[in-house]
């Protein structure tokens, strides 16, 4: 039985000489350098975002995938590297962005029209190299629309930013590049944390009623009267080719879950990592007829 596996393997390693290198050696993950987000939980189940690489993280609308957008974009600006963000909607909003640490002097923000000028945008930058961290945010264009991208493109984009310095960062609803990026963050909703008060019936003040979180507005208080205070969210990692220089070690034990505001880190970093952590996404929003302002 052992000759026979030695005969079979000699003839595989013969068929294949010259093509791939010790076809049976075994080949660990590439260990890369990252960068990190700013949210502790966040880097602690990735490792950060690799450099050189495309990392995808993809979740449906207030998943939380802006406030990580914006930490990253916070965290490489406060740096000094040079940024791009490539928004395909145009719904980059520069006052948020600066609130939560971004130095926009550091971003190029390039503004688009739709899901084909963006990937032509990207293609440009990357190309011409120079940046620390490229954004593409496809996070407001329809996933049937981005599904029909063909995989070449991301492929071309994969190959575009390895053995460079550059974090390809890629937001979409749903992951779409799929084993073409290096990493993949999935990202959803959970519970969200609502503050209530009520406005006085007689005079023009306001009065306390209640501090608990709570899944949706309590139904007796004025909507102009609840506040939601933050939201919960998940990331899991989904796929993963590299194993980070900074967290050469992984865990599957849990972190503590600090709440969180774009662009800050409120709690002490661990380099502990599990395939699903949560954290809060800090908000303060006063809804009014259920919109929020």
């Amino acid at each position: 039985m052992r000759s026979n596996l030695a005969t079979l393997r000699s003839a595989v390693e013969v068929s294949l000489a010259g093509r791939v290198a010790s076809p049976f050696g075994y080949r660990d993950r590439k260990s890369v350098e990252t960068v990190l987000t700013g949210i502790p939980e966040i880097d602690a189940l990735a490792g950060g975002l690799p450099r050189g690489a495309l990392t995808e993280i993809c979740g449906p609308p207030c998943s939380g995938r802006t406030t990580v957008l914006l930490s990253a974009l916070a965290s490489r600006t406060a740096q000094e590297e040079v940024c791009a963000l490539i928004d395909a909607r145009d719904s980059f909003d520069p006052r948020s962005a600066e609130a939560a640490g971004v130095e926009l002097q550091q971003l190029l923000w390039v503004r688009c029209r739709g899901l084909d000028q963006s990937l032509r945008a990207a293609d440009l930058l990357i190309q011409g190299g120079g940046f620390g961290f490229i954004a593409l945010d496809l996070s407001d264009i329809a996933p049937e629309t981005v599904r029909h991208v063909p995989l070449n493109a991301w492929f071309r984009f994969r190959r575009a930013v390895e053995d460079t310095s550059t974090v390809l960062l890629l937001m979409e609803q749903e992951s779409n590049a799929k084993t073409c990026a290096s990493l993949v963050v999935q990202m959803k909703s959970e519970s969200a944390q609502w503050s209530v008060t009520a406005r006085s019936i007689v005079g023009e003040g306001r009065t306390d009623i209640s501090t608990h979180p709570h899944q949706h507005p309590p139904a007796y208080v004025h909507p102009h009267a609840c506040l939601l205070d933050g939201t919960e969210v998940e990331a899991e990692m989904l796929h993963t080719r590299i194993q980070s220089i900074n967290f050469p070690q992984a865990c599957n034990r849990p972190i503590p879950i600090a709440k969180h505001s774009a662009g800050k880190d409120s709690g002490s970093h661990s380099q502990d990592r599990s395939h699903s952590q949560s954290f809060c996404s800090a908000i303060h929003l006063e809804l009014s007829a259920g919109h929020a302002r």
